[in-house]
């Protein structure tokens, strides 16, 4: 199970928002999409998702842009992966093999699905910016 790109960029982009939540500072596409090196096109159509969504929210004029819609604390990763990647409801009981085998594979695979989801519900965007900070501040040291 790999992080999608359509999810990693649209967490990168959350990300470059969540310091300027507390300012109520937007930023511009242009402005995120070059810091985090993410296609100006594509990352326009994740914003738009993820705007729908209620996770972020846009201000137009010349001073406009996208922002965070709630605080970096209160938007886990569950919440931004499951909006892009729209996670399905496990499948229908009816619908798969009743065979022991298969059975077996839908326990087992019912258990990854839960470990992921509970990883995702536990970290929010504010965990991830500070494990940024953090980890540019052992960066800074590095060079030093």
């Amino acid at each position: 199970m790999d992080l999608s790109s359509k999810s990693e960029y649209a967490l990168l982009a959350l990300l470059e928002l969540s310091p300027h939540y507390a300012s109520g500072e937007p930023l511009q596409i242009r402005q995120i999409a070059s810091q985090q090196n993410i296609p100006d096109r594509y990352l326009e159509q994740l914003l738009a998702t993820l705007r729908r969504a209620g996770l972020v929210k846009s201000q137009r004029g010349a001073r406009g842009g996208y922002l965070l819609a709630r605080d970096p604390w209160k938007i886990t990763l569950y919440d931004v992966v499951s909006c892009i990647e729209g996670f399905e409801p496990q499948a229908d009981p009816t619908q798969v093999s009743n065979t022991p085998e298969a059975q077996v594979i839908q326990g087992v695979w019912g258990e990854v699905r839960q470990a992921a989801e509970g990883v995702l519900q536990k970290y929010t965007l504010q965990d991830m910016v500070e494990k940024r900070n953090a980890q540019q501040q052992v960066d800074i040291m590095y060079y030093i």
